[in-house]
């Protein structure tokens, strides 16, 4: 305030001093509680880690991240005490290639000679695992012209209808696709590779032909693979940020105890969703309590524990009332996750309600009173609001057989596909979008079925040669 407006309210009378006075006083309230709310705000924000929100852990300063404290008497890494081990078995007779026989050339005690006749028991049996050489065999196809003696019209001979117009055949096409998404080795690595393990100059040209080869010899069981997940009883969806053309995207997934879908769409919207599940799915959705899942009828979800574990801690890095808030939530998951790990031994669901029940009352009570308007603190308040919305949502799996409490199933069902990501930065056209989808959902069904990756896309690329039909993966 100038001298000139200060001298003014002076001059004005007492009555004018005191009004302008509880003015300022509530200015200065109101800026304090402004300035609150953003420190308060800051706070939380700052709280953030891996453990306690959905930062990853490779956003942080490895500084920074929580480190492991060790007890005295703690257990050292490692085998521990008791453990039985794993031995190497030996391979039957029939399976072993060469056999080499090794007898002693002199005595260990006395250095008489010795000559080889009756064994003395049994010989010391070690196996030695080995790669042969190994080279591409190379076919070459002759197609002879013959000239005909009625009309003198020349006729080629056709290849056979196994021979694929490639150069390459389907195991090396098979060998090369599986490196660039299964193991997540760049075009131009695994050109240098074919030429160094298998004595095969692949150019990086055709490295990326072949994946699209790949590409259309798997659209048929893929479109297979997103019909089994619409018709699914249980699905665990998620979703990640994806990259084409340096434009921002995401691939969402939705899994099955035997099935992989995934799909890259255009953006974490909830109108995605139906393309990935179906407009009216009939099943269970397991995810997290994303925006984009409130469309769902949450009798018919169950939303992640892990998820509201990590929310919980938190809370419990809060404040006075939010940490005890965000404790009173923890011992509810500890619980909880408690009564899940028994379940896992004895199998019996309707037991495992009962064990649920005194936890489901007091996370009700918890919730009711951190709801209501009274509630200080705005972060608990809509929190505690947004899982009463979902409150059947979050006890689906008491009652219907095959949900789990969290959808670890699907965040490890992405991993790979995060990493294939994060190695490749995404796709960068709609062709390489559709190959990423289609391979990662093959390999992570094969994954899932217990089936040989390298073997189905061998079965596939031969099909696809042949005009014949791909195995199912359904």
């Amino acid at each position: 305030m100038e001298r000139a407006e200060a001298e003014a309210v002076y001059d004005a009378g007492r009555e004018a001093c005191v009004e302008f006075l509880l003015e300022l006083s509530a200015r200065h309230e109101r800026q304090i509680a402004r300035l609150e709310a953003r420190v308060e705000r800051l706070e939380e924000r700052l709280r953030k880690s891996s453990s306690n929100s959905s930062k990853p852990p490779s956003a942080e300063a490895s500084s920074s991240r929580p480190q492991r404290e060790r007890f005295p008497g703690a257990r050292k890494p490692g085998a521990q005490p008791g453990h039985e081990g794993t031995t190497r078995q030996l391979v039957a007779d029939s399976e072993v290639a060469e056999v080499l026989e090794h007898w002693p050339a002199r005595c260990a005690g006395c250095g008489h000679d010795l000559r080889p006749g009756e064994p003395a028991g049994g010989p010391h049996r070690h196996q030695v695992f080995e790669l042969p050489p190994i080279a591409v065999a190379v076919s070459e196809h002759r197609a002879h012209a013959l000239d005909c003696p009625d009309c003198g019209k020349r006729t080629r001979a056709l290849l056979p209808g196994d021979v694929g117009a490639s150069a390459f055949g389907p195991r090396l096409q098979a060998a090369l696709a599986l490196l660039s998404v299964r193991n997540r080795v760049s075009r131009r690595d695994v050109s240098e590779l074919s030429a160094e393990l298998f004595g095969c100059p692949v150019s990086i040209g055709s490295v990326d032909a072949i994946c699209q080869r790949a590409s259309y010899a798997l659209a048929a069981p893929y479109a297979e693979l997103r019909a089994a997940v619409k018709d699914a009883a249980v699905v665990c969806v998620d979703e990640t940020g994806w990259r084409q053309g340096g434009q921002r995207r995401t691939l969402w997934g939705a899994f099955t105890a035997r099935h992989a879908a995934l799909h890259i769409a255009a953006d974490r919207h909830e109108r995605e969703l139906p393309e990935l599940i179906g407009d009216d799915f009939a099943g269970i959705v397991c995810s997290d309590r994303w925006w984009a899942y409130d469309r769902l009828d949450p009798a018919r979800r169950q939303v992640c524990w892990a998820h509201l574990l990590r929310d919980f801690r938190r809370h419990s890095e809060g404040l006075a009332h939010q940490q005890r808030f965000g404790e009173r939530g923890l011992e509810a998951c500890r619980g909880l996750f408690g009564a899940w790990d028994d379940f896992c031994e004895h199998r019996d669901r309707d037991r495992l309600a009962r064990e649920i029940a005194p936890l489901k009352r007091r996370l009700h009570r918890l919730l009711e009173g951190a709801a209501t308007k009274n509630a200080k603190n705005r972060s608990i308040r809509t929190f505690a609001r947004n899982l009463q919305k979902l409150w059947p949502a979050l006890w689906t799996f008491t009652e219907v057989e095959g949900v789990e409490p969290t959808n670890n199933h699907a965040e490890r069902g992405l991993r790979g596909a995060v990493i294939y990501r994060k190695i490749s930065l995404g796709s960068q056209s709609d062709s390489g979008a559709r190959f990423a989808e289609r391979m990662l959902s093959v390999s992570q069904t094969c994954r899932l079925q217990r089936r040989s990756l390298f073997g189905y896309l061998i079965s596939a690329l031969t099909g696809a040669a042949r005009g014949s039909p791909t195995p199912s993966l359904a």
